[in-house]
């Protein structure tokens, strides 16, 4: 197969959509498929490109024998909702233009956000005369306004309507939970369109895990501290403030709250940390990928944090991680996000609802006070998790694509064939 994927993140981005990228073409690219990357130049998660790209307009990469075609495109140094537009439509824009000038493949793969790359491939796939898979990592438009970002109005009708072109012309509409899957029906998208895609995660040999101890004594932990760690893009939708208010509840000393990462909300947080005083707290850069398997290997918890009204709308990929390295969660969610949904089913942790701080301090100390309880979580999690091996998640994706790239290729020989579609793994 010939495969252009196309979306504004990559490596060497290590947080958020990029690693999921980077792994399905790296997939296609192992298994004897020609994958070519349409993407930005790094910029996440610090919102900062690095000062050999600033002012780059195009630039292509060989990264481990994938073709990356970087675009320019322009980064706020803080973003808010007119930015993040302009942000998004700017990469839209020029990313377009390069696809028009790379040769046609079998089909693309559309990753969203942004929510316009959906208008852009169903426009290039007219011109190309080829189909595209929409694949959704994030409700976009849901998000802004489950978390008030945008207003009803102008803005939010366009956004919906992008939404409902995206998943009008796509060949496939492709999301990574069941719950993204029903919202889809919601949203009249026919179930022959459906594809369930979830995240995938590359399951560590444990018995091949550094030595324990190395991330404590580099940050000047002691072997009886009790470390619950989040780590990640430090943004709105996160909901991070509530680890500096839970932190004021804490009695226990050994209990320290430890946030590691960069983005947009880096500095309010340090500023909040400061102004109370908080010694139980450590504010940290986001870790290079030797020293991220050394802080999980450390770490007691996993703390994964969303804001109110936003868990329906996306789903943490950090959890998985989380969950192949044995390691219990405590989750910050409503009660009907998809992370809670996924925590009830693997019994992996601990929930807590956003806006209780009390409760989320007396739950870090009910963890350190119960290393049984610890335990039994974390066994539950490597279980659970087995489900998502990347392999496992990436051929199954592939094997759709290659059954849809076969059936647009009969339909152009017989019509009556198109009536004939694919099995496709919808829940």
């Amino acid at each position: 197969m010939k495969i252009n994927v196309w979306g504004i993140n990559y490596a060497p981005e290590m947080t958020g959509i990029a690693p999921c990228n980077t792994a399905l073409c790296e997939h296609l690219h192992t298994h004897g498929h020609d994958v070519r990357m349409v993407t930005s130049f790094a910029y996440y998660p610090s919102w900062l490109k690095a000062t050999e790209d600033r002012g780059r307009a195009f630039r292509t990469d060989e990264v481990r024998g994938v073709r990356v075609h970087r675009c320019w495109h322009y980064v706020p140094r803080r973003a808010n909702a007119l930015k993040r537009i302009v942000h998004e439509a700017t990469f839209v824009a020029t990313s377009f233009f390069r696809q028009l000038t790379l040769p046609a493949p079998d089909a693309y793969v559309v990753v969203s956000p942004p929510l316009l790359l959906g208008a852009a491939a169903w426009l290039l796939g007219a011109i190309k005369r080829r189909s595209f898979v929409f694949h959704v990592q994030d409700l976009q438009p849901d998000a802004a306004a489950g978390l008030g970002m945008l207003k009803p109005g102008l803005l939010m009708r366009a956004l919906y309507r992008l939404e409902s072109i995206a998943y009008r012309k796509a060949a496939r509409v492709s999301g990574i939970t069941p719950g993204m899957i029903d919202a889809f029906r919601r949203k009249n998208v026919p179930d022959s369109k459906l594809v369930l895609f979830p995240n995938g995660v590359v399951l560590p040999d444990l018995s091949k895990a550094p030595a324990p101890g190395a991330f404590r004594q580099r940050n000047s932990f002691s072997t009886e501290d009790f470390l619950a760690v989040y780590s990640g893009n430090l943004g709105v939708k996160q909901g991070l403030g509530i680890l500096i208010d839970a932190a004021r509840h804490i009695t226990d000393p050994r209990v320290r709250i430890v946030i590691c990462g960069e983005g947009a909300q880096r500095d309010e947080l340090a500023g909040l940390m400061q102004s109370q005083g908080l010694r139980n707290v450590t504010l940290l850069p986001l870790q290079s990928e030797d020293h991220y398997r050394e802080m999980l290997v450390d770490a007691d918890v996993g703390v994964i944090t969303q804001q109110r009204g936003s868990g329906g709308f996306f789903f943490p990929s950090k959890l998985l991680t989380i969950l192949a390295w044995a390691k219990p969660v405590l989750a910050v969610a409503d009660e009907n996000s998809e992370l809670v949904h996924a925590l009830r089913e693997g019994r992996f942790g601990l929930h807590v609802e956003p806006g209780e701080p009390q409760k989320l301090a007396q739950a870090l100390e009910r963890l350190s006070a119960n290393r049984r309880l610890l335990k039994d979580h974390a066994v539950a999690g490597r279980s659970y998790v087995a489900q998502f091996e990347m392999d496992r998640v990436l051929q199954e994706f592939v094997s759709q694509l290659e059954s849809l790239i076969t059936l647009r290729g009969e339909s152009r020989t017989s019509s009556s064939k198109l009536q004939k579609a694919p099995a496709w793994t919808v829940p």
